[in-house]
């Protein structure tokens, strides 16, 4: 395989610089396989859960499938809690950066800021503030935002429910993943 000469990226040479560019072309087109195969690895959870975050995702994106949510969204909900694993404290954002070149503002949004919007089920559990998410009531996804935990993400953690599997979400993963992340 051939690697660029420099040590130091000021002395890269534009020759360099285009087999890099050529790499991360093909390495951005397998986005969506990796995170596939990150989900399919989602068995472990925080304890104390009934489920496992990988079934805490297909639920919440089945939940957006069944409610006819258009492509993105559903994707969003499949993927909303990735940043789990590595950034617990801000996985929204986490979640929301991997998303961002390829969805909506509007999708981002929702998935940037659910974290926040979650908190209205259990801060005051804890002797926070159940109400963070209204200081974002005059935001125009705020109902969004609210309805998407409503409806899909704090009902997700049944372990009767239905979802279906992952492999039933590759087609929207791959169609979302296969967008020019420049265009958004």
């Amino acid at each position: 395989m051939k690697k660029v000469k420099f040590i130091q990226m000021n002395e890269g040479t534009k020759e360099d610089y285009l087999l890099l560019n050529k790499n991360e072309k093909k390495f951005i087109e397998g986005t969506a396989d990796r995170i596939l195969k990150f989900m399919s690895g989602l068995s472990n959870t925080l304890e104390g859960y009934q489920i496992t975050r990988l079934e805490h995702s297909l639920q919440t994106a089945t939940r957006a499938l069944n409610d006819k949510a258009d492509d993105e969204m559903i994707v969003g909900a499949l993927l909303h809690d990735i940043g789990d694993e590595l950034a617990p404290l801000n996985h929204s954002e986490y979640a929301a950066a991997v998303l961002k070149p390829y969805v909506s503002e509007k999708t981002h949004w929702i998935i940037e800021k659910h974290g926040e919007f979650q908190m209205y089920y259990y801060a005051h559990h804890l002797d926070g503030n159940r109400n963070q998410r209204d200081k974002y009531k005059s935001h125009k996804y705020f109902k969004e935002t609210v309805d998407f935990c409503e409806n899909w993400d704090q009902k997700s953690f049944d372990p009767n429910y239905k979802s279906l599997p992952l492999k039933e979400f590759e087609s929207y993963v791959n169609k979302i993943f296969s967008r020019n992340p420049y265009s958004n």
